[in-house]
């Protein structure tokens, strides 16, 4: 954590909260960035209601003992580490980075809970447009630029190549064109800052997402562990509907056991005899894949009428 910057800052912010109000748990996020307003959107999906403190650092929980910690994205994991925050959001890019630093010093590193299926991006290396890449051995002599120095340091020692890393905090892609490297690494995400700036991605580090990650220590108070471990009931809750649908359709007896085996991502449905029809039932299931319009034309192709596909708000297995 950086001595007499942000970090510490926060940290002090934080802890003032705990001593104010134990009893609460703190998940730190990314104060403003690509993450930020889809964790607030998720975690308003579990229910979760707040207000902003003066300092615009930390978010306090009206209905529930949780408190956000509005914090730069690479404070996050150094943070979630030395157990300041109970959870944190952070992007796989970040989390990889700092936890290579972590390591090196003997610290403990955040516990990767799971992934939440948003902020996708990718570290890639990118070369001028007018250059031909190769293959990695190329890199042998040549000045990388990126704002991932652990994470690039250690592709290059897994492939053998000698290439020098120019480490810069911003503005990465300008590099080759200010003569201060021959290719950059950084994230891409639709590629059209690259392509503005006359790079090509030419090969992919690694794929990134959004990940919830915990404190390595477990909570001391049962309160905190109590909520921690109804939010991520509530997070399974929410991310479980994020593809399912509710279907309900009028299914023929003799063609049940071929429309049931059709319904994607389905446990065993619910059949309900119907009134007045001894050739039909009607059979209710929850999809936890993607019902595409395939999928109803080969519903109704076996038999299935009266097809209704419905959103699914909240499940809770």
């Amino acid at each position: 954590m950086k001595q007499g910057g942000t970090a510490v800052s926060y940290a002090a912010s934080v802890a003032t909260t705990r001593k104010a109000a134990p009893g609460r748990v703190r998940i730190a996020i990314q104060k403003s960035g690509r993450l930020t307003d889809n964790t607030l959107a998720l975690l308003g999906r579990c229910g979760y209601r707040y207000s902003r403190g003066r300092d615009d650092l930390v978010c306090f929980g009206e209905n529930m003992p949780v408190d956000l910690l509005l914090v730069r994205d690479d404070d996050i994991p150094g943070l979630v580490a030395e157990n300041v925050c109970d959870l944190g959001v952070v992007g796989q890019n970040v989390l990889a980075e700092k936890n290579h630093m972590l390591a090196r010093d003997g610290r403990a590193l955040p516990v990767e809970v799971r992934p939440l299926r948003y902020g996708h991006c990718r570290l890639s290396l990118a070369a001028p447009r007018e250059e031909q890449f190769g293959a990695v051995n190329n890199l042998n002599g040549k000045r990388i630029a990126t704002s991932y120095p652990e994470i690039l340091g250690q592709f290059l020692n897994d492939v053998g190549a000698d290439a020098s890393i120019v480490e810069l905090s911003g503005a990465v892609e300008l590099a080759p064109r200010l003569g201060r490297a021959d290719l950059v690494c950084d994230l891409v995400s639709t590629g059209g800052t690259l392509a503005a700036n006359g790079l090509t991605e030419v090969l992919c580090l690694m794929q990134s997402e959004a990940w919830l990650v915990r404190a390595p220590s477990r909570h001391d108070d049962p309160t905190c562990r109590d909520w921690m471990t109804r939010l991520l009931q509530r997070l399974d809750g929410v991310m479980q509907v994020d593809e399912s649908k509710y279907i309900m359709l009028h299914a023929p007896g003799d063609a049940l056991n071929r429309i049931t085996s059709l319904l994607p991502g389905s446990e065993t449905p619910t059949v309900v005899p119907l009134s007045g029809n001894d050739d039909k039932v009607a059979v209710h299931a929850v999809c936890r894949e993607n019902v595409f319009w395939e999928t109803l034309e080969n519903l109704k192709a076996a038999g299935a009428s009266s097809v209704l596909v419905l959103p699914v708000e909240k499940m809770l297995l």
